[in-house]
């Protein structure tokens, strides 16, 4: 597979597969490195609330009431104009939201695994036209820019 990925223009990253069957990878929000697992299920891209200065999030902010898996709505803030690199993928002026990430960290804890610093959700996966590779643990993203 990578022999044809790489001829169609995309990137490959490593994926790291952790104890909760999650997986997770580094990205750049604004240059800044962070650990991110990757849902599908998200519909956005987001970081933890308290991580706003961290990452560097940028321009008006709009608060919005966020759907998660559950029945209750979430706050979370969106934040414009922000760029996202992951491996050599880059997008600029990209959406970033922020929510709190509490209740996934303390149960990361719990579990003895490490904090994570947001979730890449499926509209940075779609706007990459992202591939994901579970037996050899690698997602490739297509350079659009």
């Amino acid at each position: 597979m990578n022999k044809l990925i790489s001829n169609i223009n995309y990137s490959k990253v490593k994926l790291h597969k952790i104890k909760s069957n999650h997986y997770k990878l580094i990205a750049k929000i604004n240059n800044t490195k962070g650990w991110f697992i990757v849902d599908t299920g998200a519909s956005n891209t987001f970081v933890d609330n308290k991580s706003r200065e961290k990452f560097k999030l940028k321009y008006p902010k709009q608060n919005i009431k966020a759907q998660g898996a559950g029945p209750n709505k979430i706050n979370a803030r969106i934040y414009k104009r922000n760029s996202i690199t992951i491996g050599s993928f880059k997008f600029q002026n990209t959406k970033i939201a922020t929510i709190d990430l509490s209740p996934i960290n303390n149960a990361f804890k719990e579990a003895k695994l490490k904090k994570i610093d947001g979730v890449i959700g499926s509209d940075t996966l779609k706007k990459s036209k992202a591939i994901i590779d579970f037996d050899k643990n690698y997602i490739y993203l297509k350079n659009i820019e």
